[in-house]
């Protein structure tokens, strides 16, 4: 069961904040202010702290410096009923998971609670480690953007990873102790994806009840993902242009610019170059976050890491009751030759779905079934225009094992090149035993 720690020193506000997370499943404890949330957190550590940010015996910010002493991983949401600049943007430097303004939105507040308490429990955990070479050498050169202050721009197709990359890459950087503010440039329409990057003052437009800091306000100091950055509007892109280049921040309403210091991540699971060039995307925006390119492997490139994803996932999400599980051989050979346009997510997926369905200490390729005929999952997709080169290499060698069963020596022969070059290929792209075409062959 989740666990929380509420803290507010109003009765009402802490009773109606415990009755929303009970309803929602959460084992929750309750205290009225900083020493008494102290005192209940040593005797009963949790995940997750929500806190409000004024309170008699000392704010927010002591309380998550208490708690942090005691647990650093846990996450902290802070509730301020002033919704002061200055307060937010002190809470996320030191460290909170995300703050909101009273009056509460519940459906809000759970939203973050979840997407809080994920991140400590998985998000920071991902494997990020693969025996492909190629894998591996991204893995290299984010390590080295990660020594430095330099913007950096993941390209990759949806699935593989890229949060999950820019995370490693704050998490191993000199900034690792400062906020890693997250923002979904597709989640938000054009009029409030502006406030929400850059914030606003208080009658900025209708509504604007009071002041909110931007993104980039909180993560000062830190690390800011803008994530999905080729949904971005053009009519927002040169304001964000200017803030990438002078580091200041135009709050909407405010005449005074604020000065930031961020590192700027950005993702994309569609080439910027190409929305350049059908002018949907700004080019010098582009120049301007192309300072070290990244661009991660789709699974279906990497098919030697596909074990050791699966393994991960297996361990990661099997309940702890059931006892000892394992995948058999032939399940993660057949894993291996699938094509998973849906990348490590699916192949996540997968496993999750695999593991509520099956019965027994060994999953076996039966688990295959939920995902359509068999067959399917013993062939890569057809070639087709666009693939790398190395791709349609990787699918033409796979196809030809297929089509001789595994027999390498027939294999090189078809193909016009040496028996050692294709035991060299084989190794280099992770495929499957030669056992495992003989296997579908005789199917």
């Amino acid at each position: 069961m989740k666990q929380v720690l509420v803290v507010d020193d109003e009765a009402p506000m802490r009773a109606a904040l415990e009755a929303s997370f009970r309803k929602r499943g959460w084992s929750v404890r309750t205290a009225h202010g900083r020493h008494d949330a102290l005192a209940t957190f040593r005797a009963f550590p949790c995940p997750l702290v929500v806190t409000d940010m004024r309170m008699p015996d000392g704010s927010g910010i002591d309380v998550m410096q208490g708690i942090r002493a005691i647990a650093p991983k846990t996450a902290i949401i802070v509730l301020t009923a002033f919704g002061t600049v200055p307060d937010a943007v002190a809470a996320m430097q030191q460290g909170a998971s995300d703050y909101l303004l009273k009056p509460v939105s519940f459906e809000q507040l759970h939203e973050k609670a979840e997407r809080a308490v994920a991140g400590i429990e998985g998000i920071a955990e991902e494997p990020l480690a693969g025996t492909s070479p190629i894998f591996r050498a991204v893995l290299q050169r984010a390590r080295q953007a990660a020594a430095t202050d330099a913007d950096i721009l993941i390209e990759a197709e949806s699935g593989t990873g890229k949060e999950v990359l820019a995370r490693f890459i704050h998490r191993t950087s000199p900034r690792a102790r400062a906020p890693f503010v997250a923002v979904n440039c597709a989640a938000f329409p054009e009029t409030l994806l502006e406030s929400e990057l850059f914030g606003h003052v208080k009658g900025a437009f209708t509504g604007a009840t009071a002041a909110k800091p931007g993104k980039f306000e909180l993560a000062n100091g830190g690390t800011l993902l803008l994530d999905e950055v080729g949904e971005m509007p053009l009519s927002l892109q040169p304001k964000l242009l200017r803030v990438l280049q002078e580091r200041e921040v135009d709050r909407l309403g405010d005449t005074h610019p604020v000065r930031v210091n961020v590192r700027v991540i950005a993702t994309t699971n569609r080439s910027l170059r190409d929305l350049v060039s059908e002018g949907k995307f700004r080019a010098d925006l582009y120049y301007r976050l192309h300072v070290i390119p990244l661009a991660i492997p789709p699974l279906r490139e990497r098919s030697a890491d596909i074990p050791v994803l699966a393994e991960y996932f297996l361990r990661r999400y099997a309940p702890a009751n059931r006892g000892p599980v394992r995948f058999s051989s032939d399940l993660l050979e057949r894993l291996r030759l699938y094509n998973w346009p849906g990348n490590v997510r699916e192949l996540e997926n997968f496993v999750r779905r695999a593991l509520v369905l099956s019965a027994g200490p060994v999953i076996g390729a039966e688990a295959l079934e939920d995902m359509g005929p068999s067959r399917e999952w013993q062939r890569v997709s057809a070639l087709q225009a666009g693939l790398t080169l190395r791709e349609a290499e990787r699918q033409l060698l796979l196809r030809t094992l297929e089509a001789t069963g595994g027999n390498r020596t027939r294999a090189a022969s078809m193909m016009g090149i040496s028996l050692r070059t294709i035991r060299n290929k084989i190794r280099e792209y992770g495929l499957p035993r030669r056992e495992t075409f003989a296997k579908q062959s005789e199917a």
